[in-house]
C-alpha cells in the first residue's frame, strides 16, 4: 500500500485529492488548520486515513510531518495543496503577509522537509498546487502571484536538484486556472473546474509523474498566452 500526505486536506482539491487517493489504495495522512473537518473526512475512509490539524505556519511543521509518517509507516508522495490568497488593490500589509506565510515560508519548510526523506529513501514523489497566476504578476493580488511565481521557481530547482544527484524524485508542478474552491476570487472566471474533476486530472498527472500540469487542462492556452504578451501590453490590462 502506498503512502501520501495531503497538506491542505479539509476542503477544495485537497479534500478531493485526498479521497481519490484513498479510493486507489493509498494510506493518507491528511492535515489542515481545522480539526472538525478533518475529523468528518477520517469518518468517511477511517481505515485509510490517519488526520493531525496543524497550521503549515507553526514552528513545529517538521515535527508534525514526522509524526504522521510514523503513522503510516513510511512515505510515497507529499501533496502540497495549502494555500492562501485574497485580492488586495490596497495593498493592505496585513493581507499580504499571511499569503507569504503560508504559500512561500509554510511551502518552503514542507518542500525540504519531504525533498530531505526523499533524498534519503533515494526515491518520492512531491507534487504542488501552484497556480497559473505565478506566470505574471497582478495588481489585484500582488502578493498571491508573486507566492506562486516563488513556487514554480522552486520546484523547478528541487527538479534539477534531482537530476543532478540522480534521484527517482518526481516534482509535479499543478498549475492551477480556476477551480470552484473559495480560493477562486473575484469577477471575470470562467473555465471554472469541480474539485473533483481537477483532483482527477491531477492524480492522473501524478501516477505519471508529469513535471508539470495546467488544471483543467485547457488552461495552457492560457499559459501560452500569458507568456507570449509583451510585457508593455500587459501592464496596461
Amino acid at each position: 500500500m502506498k503512502k501520501a500526505i495531503v497538506i491542505g486536506a479539509t476542503s477544495g482539491i485537497g479534500k478531493a485529492l485526498a479521497l481519490l487517493l484513498a479510493d486507489n489504495g493509498y494510506k493518507v495522512g491528511i492535515t489542515g488548520r481545522r480539526e472538525n473537518l478533518l475529523a468528518k473526512l477520517d469518518n468517511e475512509k477511517p481505515d485509510s486515513f490517519y488526520y493531525l490539524p496543524f497550521d503549515v505556519t507553526a514552528d513545529n511543521l517538521e515535527e508534525n510531518l514526522n509524526i504522521i509518517i510514523e503513522q503510516l509507516g513510511g512515505l510515497d508522495l507529499l501533496i502540497y495543496s495549502s494555500g492562501v490568497g485574497e485580492l488586495n488593490s490596497d495593498l493592505k500589509i496585513d493581507i499580504e503577509l499571511p499569503t507569504i506565510d503560508v504559500n512561500v515560508v509554510g511551502f518552503n519548510k514542507a518542500m525540504v522537509w519531504a525533498y530531505q526523506y526523499f533524498e534519503k529513501q533515494k526515491s518520492g514523489q512531491i507534487a504542488v498546487i501552484s497556480s497559473i497566476a505565478g506566470l505574471r504578476g497582478s495588481a489585484f493580488a500582488p502578493a498571491y502571484n508573486a507566492s506562486k511565481a516563488y513556487q514554480i521557481n522552486y520546484l523547478e530547482g528541487l527538479r534539477q536538484k534531482a537530476k543532478k544527484q540522480k534521484l527517482a524524485i518526481s516534482i509535479t508542478d499543478i498549475r492551477a486556472g480556476f477551480v470552484d474552491t473559495k480560493m477562486a476570487k473575484g469577477p471575470g472566471k470562467f473555465w471554472v473546474a469541480s474539485p473533483k474533476k481537477a483532483a482527477l486530472q491531477i492524480f492522473n498527472a501524478i501516477k505519471v509523474k508529469k513535471s508539470v500540469i495546467y488544471v483543467t487542462k485547457r488552461w495552457r492556452i492560457i499559459a501560452w498566452l500569458l507568456k507570449l504578451m509583451p510585457r508593455f501590453l500587459y501592464e496596461r490590462m
